[in-house]
C-alpha cells in the first residue's frame, strides 16, 4: 500500500549533470551536486550590500542569511542561540491550539493561508523570541518577507522599510546585530513555514475528489480516511518538503574556480540549486514522484552544510501543529489553486477549507 504520484512541479528541470545558460549561470539538478555545492567552502551565498539603519537593506545586510563567510559564523550564532532556549514539542503543542482556536472561530470555512499559514507560526515564535505584541508583528513580518529576496518592487521595499521600523519597536533592548539576527528567524520562517503547511493541507487533507484516489491501490473512502490518519504528520510532511517544497531553489556563486560533476566552473559563476529537481533525483529516492512517508533519503529543502537552516526543527515543530489542527477537522474545497509569484519560493495564495 503507497500513496500516489505528485506531478513534477511547472517549471521544474528533470536530474542532470550541472547546465550553463546564456548568461552563464549554472542550474544544479542532481542531489549529490546540490549537496556538493551547499557545503564546498568556495561556494558563497550572494551577500547583501548596506543600508541605513532600521530599513531592510540594513536588516538584509546584518542577517546571517545574507552575510560574508567571515561574518556569517558570529551571525548565525545569534539565531542558534536564540532557537536554543526554545522547546519544539512546546512549540508544536502552542501552534496546534492557537490553530484550533482560529478554526473555532472560523464559522465554518477559512483561508488556511491567510488565518493559519502566515499567522499562527509567526505569532507563536515571536512570542517565544520577546516580542512586545506577537500579533502586531505579523502584517510587519509578512511585509518584510515579501521583500526580504532580491526583485522586490519600490513599493514592496517602502512597506518594507515600515515594518522593520514596526518590528524594531516591538523588540526587546538588544544590540542592533542580535535584534536583526532574532528578527531574520521570523522573516526566514513566514514564507517558507506558511509554503510548507499549504503544500501539507493540499496533498494531505481529504477533498471534493474520493479520498481513496489518494493511495494506490485505491481503498473504499472510509478505509482509505482511516490509513491517511494513521500516518503521523511529521511521515506527511518530509514528503511534503520533498515532493512540493516551498524553497525551490537557492542561489551561490563560485568564489573561485572549480569543478562540478566535471565541469569547470569559472571563478564569479552563478549557481541555481533546485531543490524542486533534486528531491526527485532517482540515484537517491527509488519511484521519485511517488508520496512514500517514511521512505529513506533526505531531502534538501532545508539546505545542508554550514549555511542549512539553523531553525530546521522549529520550523517543522510550528508547521506539524497547524497541520494537526486541519486533518483533524478539515476538507479542503474545490477553489482553484494559485500560488504567489516568486522566482524561489512556492506558496499559495489562497487555500479554502471547511469544516463542521
Amino acid at each position: 500500500m503507497s500513496w500516489s504520484t505528485i506531478d513534477v512541479l511547472p517549471g521544474a528541470p528533470g536530474c542532470g549533470p550541472p547546465v550553463r545558460d546564456a548568461d552563464g549561470a549554472w542550474s544544479v539538478t542532481r542531489h549529490a551536486d546540490v549537496t556538493a555545492v551547499l557545503t564546498h567552502p568556495d561556494c558563497v551565498v550572494p551577500t547583501a550590500p548596506d543600508g541605513p539603519p532600521g530599513t531592510l537593506a540594513w536588516l538584509r545586510s546584518t542577517v546571517s542569511r545574507f552575510s560574508d563567510p567571515r561574518r556569517h559564523p558570529a551571525r548565525r550564532a545569534v539565531g542558534v542561540a536564540a532557537l536554543a532556549g526554545l522547546d519544539p514539542d512546546e512549540l508544536r503543542t502552542a501552534a496546534a491550539r492557537l490553530a484550533g482556536n482560529e478554526i473555532d472561530r472560523a464559522g465554518g470555512r477559512l483561508d488556511v493561508m491567510a488565518r493559519l499559514a502566515r499567522r499562527v507560526p509567526v505569532v507563536v515564535l515571536a512570542d517565544r523570541l520577546g516580542l512586545a505584541d506577537p500579533t502586531a508583528a505579523v502584517p510587519a513580518v509578512v511585509a518584510v518577507a515579501a521583500a526580504y529576496h532580491p526583485g522586490a518592487t519600490p513599493a514592496a521595499v517602502a512597506r518594507a522599510d515600515r515594518a522593520v521600523g514596526t518590528l524594531l519597536e516591538l523588540s526587546r533592548p538588544a544590540p542592533p546585530e542580535v535584534t536583526a539576527n532574532r528578527l531574520g528567524l521570523l522573516v526566514q520562517a513566514c514564507d517558507a513555514t506558511a509554503g510548507l503547511i499549504g503544500a501539507a493541507a493540499r496533498h494531505v487533507l481529504p477533498g471534493p475528489e474520493v479520498t481513496a484516489s489518494r493511495l494506490d491501490p485505491p481503498l473504499p473512502a472510509g478505509d482509505a480516511a482511516d490509513h491517511v490518519r494513521s500516518v503521523p504528520t511529521a511521515g506527511l510532511l518530509a514528503e511534503v518538503l520533498r515532493l512540493d517544497p516551498p524553497v525551490r531553489a537557492t542561489r551561490r556563486v563560485a568564489a573561485a574556480a572549480l569543478r562540478l560533476d566535471g565541469r569547470k566552473l569559472a571563478a564569479g559563476s552563478p549557481l541555481l540549486l533546485r531543490f524542486d529537481a533534486a528531491n526527485r533525483d532517482p540515484a537517491v529516492f527509488a519511484e521519485p514522484d511517488r508520496f512514500v512517508p517514511g521512505r529513506p533519503g533526505r531531502a534538501l529543502t532545508f539546505g545542508a552544510g554550514p549555511r542549512g537552516c539553523p531553525g530546521e526543527r522549529h520550523a517543522l515543530a510550528l508547521a506539524i501543529g497547524v497541520v494537526d489542527a486541519l486533518r483533524g477537522r478539515c476538507v479542503r474545497t474545490g477553489t482553484e489553486l494559485r500560488h504567489e509569484p516568486h522566482p524561489t519560493l512556492r506558496v499559495p495564495a489562497r487555500l479554502e477549507v471547511i469544516f463542521g
